[in-house]
């Protein structure tokens, strides 16, 4: 009946478990009943042979068959011996049949109903016969004088309807034992449905099915790494979040386990937005603990990387602009000069001051390309310089210094490469001695190797706050992240994981810090070049802001 029917997994588990269970007892107990009934007709059969055997062995029962009158003697023995042994008769005969001894005196006198022969034989057997007090299983033995000639029979025996009395008295136990079975089974099923229903939430197989094909397609679908922990290991991890843990080129199957961060890992205390580097990637991971299970977490990860490189080409564009900004300011100001010169009618001195400004900034650009080939860098360099001057800060290129201008050379992207550079000078110029300010760039790179090294007059950082400097948000400056800073040691950070390279800083003649990708190449630190006297070009008019 569909009424019937269990709905929900406990249900339909506990009512295939109950239905085993009858099952089993109801066979234990028909087993149980077929083996008394056996053990009834064994022991039934035991005893009519002792019986038949131990009178037909007693010497009284022969002399009593050779007596003139052999029922007189017999039948009150017989009857006692019946009466003390359970069994229904005890018949002892003449060879030729005439019975001496019956449970029933009228039957005295006549023909014995059975089988004689194996024991006119000598023999002592046993079998299940109808008689005068119907089926019964017999023993007959027989009689033998002291000579060995056989003077009689003796047959004892046991009714059917006896023995099937006696081993129904033991239904009742049987049945009994068979209920308590049961109830101990239903008591036992009742509790594990209970148990079954709060872990299942009372769903139906279906359902669950169902629940489960969703929740795999989701968690194989959502683009977002996905890992569920238990006691820091984890246990489901979809298809995004094995991307993005991957640590051996891509090439880890989905059967391999998949190793987490050890912070990710171990601890129960809640994650929001932490930023980690893993094989090139920047990854941003959030971890919530179970409510239900404290061991359980489930921890979000999502890649940073594209989105970091765009800040940082944000970051470099809005450097590009400052520098254009500066440099658009000064020369508004050398043109208003130049014209005012021209008005005044000092045509010579104004076409002076402009050639002399050109020359420098062509002889700056020139020997800017010279040593630093790539157009991007180069120009990059140049609106630091002129950033630089703007504040009254020295900013020298050392002689050092070699870059090709062919990208098939570069170790870098060009844009990682302004990333590197640009946020290296930028923290200089901020971080530089105000009494002392001066600022050193070293650029070395080729297809191997690329080599950056910025140092700056200031007090540098303890390498501990050097570390914590690599954390996006982090600075020693006011406003912090939300005043835009903070992100400029954290986007070098990030490039140089991408690229397996190193990070270091130190204070030796002033404070250095320096960024190495790829293989090692000798840096001679001591030579140096200015960027303004390279091109002829006076320290004064260096702090004057005259070069670009």
């Amino acid at each position: 009946m569909p009424w019937a029917r269990p709905r929900t997994l406990a249900g339909e588990a506990v009512a295939w478990l109950l239905a085993m269970v009858v099952m089993i007892v109801v066979c234990g107990s028909v087993l149980a009943v077929l083996d008394a009934r056996y053990d009834a007709e064994r022991t039934a059969r035991q005893q009519v042979t002792a019986v038949a055997v131990s009178l037909a062995d007693a010497p009284s029962t022969a002399a009593a068959l050779v007596s003139a009158d052999p029922a007189a003697v017999l039948q009150p023995v017989t009857e006692q011996v019946r009466a003390a042994t359970g069994v229904a008769f005890i018949t002892i005969m003449a060879v030729d049949r005439t019975r001496y001894t019956h449970t029933n005196p009228t039957l005295i006198g006549l023909s014995y109903i059975g089988s004689v022969d194996q024991a006119l034989a000598g023999r002592v057997f046993t079998e299940t016969y109808t008689g005068s007090l119907g089926p019964s299983i017999r023993t007959i033995a027989p009689v033998r004088a002291p000579g060995g000639r056989i003077v009689g029979l003796v047959a004892a025996g046991i009714t059917l309807d006896t023995l099937t009395d006696n081993w129904l008295e033991q239904l009742p136990l049987i049945i009994g034992i068979a209920a308590a079975a049961l109830a101990t089974a239903g008591s036992g099923l009742w509790l594990i449905r209970r148990r079954l229903l709060r872990q299942t939430g009372g769903l139906a197989p279906s359902e669950l099915r169902l629940m489960y094909e969703h929740h795999d397609a989701v968690l194989h679908a959502v683009r977002e790494g996905l890992v569920v922990t238990e006691n820091g290991r984890p246990v489901l991890v979809n298809d995004e979040a094995r991307r993005l843990l991957v640590d051996d080129d891509g090439e880890r199957t989905s059967r391999e386990p998949v190793r987490l961060p050890e912070f990710l890992a171990q601890g129960d205390e809640t994650l929001v937005d932490v930023a980690y580097a893993q094989s090139g990637r920047i990854l941003l991971v959030n971890r919530s603990p179970v409510p239900s299970d404290r061991d359980a977490a489930v921890v979000t990860i999502r890649d940073r990387t594209e989105l970091s490189e765009a800040v940082g080409e944000l970051d470099s564009t809005r450097r590009f602009v400052e520098a254009l900004r500066s440099q658009a300011h000064e020369s508004a100001n050398r043109l208003h000069t130049i014209v005012a010169m021209i008005e005044m009618g000092r045509t010579a001195d104004a076409a002076r001051l402009a050639t002399t400004e050109l020359q420098l900034s062509q002889r700056l650009i020139d020997r800017m390309t010279e040593a630093v080939g790539e157009p991007a860098l180069s120009a990059l360099l140049l609106g630091k310089s002129a950033q630089a001057a703007e504040r009254g800060i020295a900013l020298t290129l050392t002689e050092d210094s070699e870059l090709s201008g062919d990208d098939s050379d570069h170790l870098l992207p060009t844009g990682e490469m302004i990333t590197v550079v640009g946020n290296l000078i930028d923290n200089a110029l901020d971080a530089c001695d105000p009494d002392d300010p001066w600022v050193e760039v070293t650029v070395i790179g080729d297809s191997s190797v690329l080599h950056v090294v910025v140092a700056d007059s200031g007090p540098g950082m303890e390498p501990d706050e050097f570390t914590r400097a690599q954390e996006r948000g982090y600075t020693t400056k006011p406003g912090g992240d939300a005043a835009g800073r903070g992100l400029g040691l954290a986007l070098v950070a990030q490039v140089v994981a991408r690229h397996e390279g190193t990070l270091t800083a130190e204070n030796t003649y002033g404070s250095v810090v320096s960024v190495t990708i790829g293989g090692t190449r000798d840096v001679p630190g001591d030579a140096e070049l200015d960027v303004g006297g390279a091109a002829g070009v006076s320290d004064d008019e260096v702090e004057r802001g005259t070069p670009r």
